[in-house]
């Protein structure tokens, strides 16, 4: 059976902007999900801001594998309803990919716990991307490095949470350097955050980048029965203690009575 993909984008400027509509006729989301359908190994959908639930109903997220999220204009107008649904998906099993300017993204900074702030600048320079982790599976036939001839610079210092893995570091024209390819753990679920992809530059058309999403989304995947009930906490009684044990001191709940959450 095929990976289950589906590309989220909050499809704003590809409607108002004609450069990026130039670029991406269909839309960014259409335009990364047919890279991915390349790979006969992923079948690939689309969802968007402008649909019910923004398309990702719970019904969709547990028929999702991995979920790929681009967005930059419109993060306040993402239902937080959604965001936590989103979530929980990921701590029970589901990958998730964060594309560009996603960094500022509601399910990212949920699971991130931290700003995620960086530096930027929109001047089309070229990025220089270098692969510092040669053997994850995410740079699986990459060359040591590649080049994007322009894109928007992301500089450092960026505030997230140390990665498990940092696979790729940018350098861009005017100086600066980012980790641009960074792995982590929640729950779960694996979430991988690629930095490349402004709007108005055709950078999910170009081959590597086509490449390092196919493998960003086999590297994802979690073949696991999805967990269940990931948020509960539940009150164990003492009878079903794996060992023989005997209430003592005073209790500020009673049997089966929910804990604070």
């Amino acid at each position: 059976m095929s990976i289950k993909a589906v590309v989220w984008g909050e499809n704003v400027h590809d409607q108002t902007n004609r450069v990026v509509a130039d670029i991406y006729p269909g839309g960014m989301h259409t335009c990364i999900a047919d890279g991915l359908n390349e790979d006969a190994r992923i079948s690939a959908t689309t969802a968007t801001l402008q649909q019910s639930e923004h398309g990702l109903t719970e019904q969709r997220l547990k028929d999702t594998d991995v979920l790929l999220w681009w967005g930059h204009a419109a993060h306040g107008d993402v239902d937080d309803a959604i965001v936590e649904r989103v979530v929980e998906h990921v701590w029970s099993g589901m990958g998730l990919i964060l594309l560009h300017s996603s960094h500022f993204a509601k399910p990212f900074k949920r699971l991130m716990g931290t700003p995620c702030g960086l530096t930027w600048r929109e001047a089309g320079e070229r990025e220089r991307l270098w692969v510092t982790s040669p053997n994850h599976p995410i740079a699986e036939d990459l060359p040591d490095h590649f080049e994007l001839e322009n894109e928007e610079m992301y500089g450092e210092p960026f505030s997230v949470p140390e990665p498990m893995d940092t696979v790729f570091i940018s350098w861009f024209q005017g100086g600066e350097v980012f980790r641009s390819g960074l792995t982590y753990k929640r729950g779960a679920g694996s979430v991988f955050y690629f930095r490349p992809g402004h709007e108005t530059y055709p950078t999910y058309h170009d081959t590597n980048i086509k490449k390092v999403l196919n493998n960003a989304v086999r590297w994802a995947y979690n073949p696991q029965q999805r967990r269940t009930n990931v948020t509960d906490a539940p009150n164990t009684p003492v009878e079903n203690a794996l060992e023989t044990i005997e209430e003592c001191g005073p209790k500020l709940h009673q049997d089966g009575e929910e804990g604070y959450k």
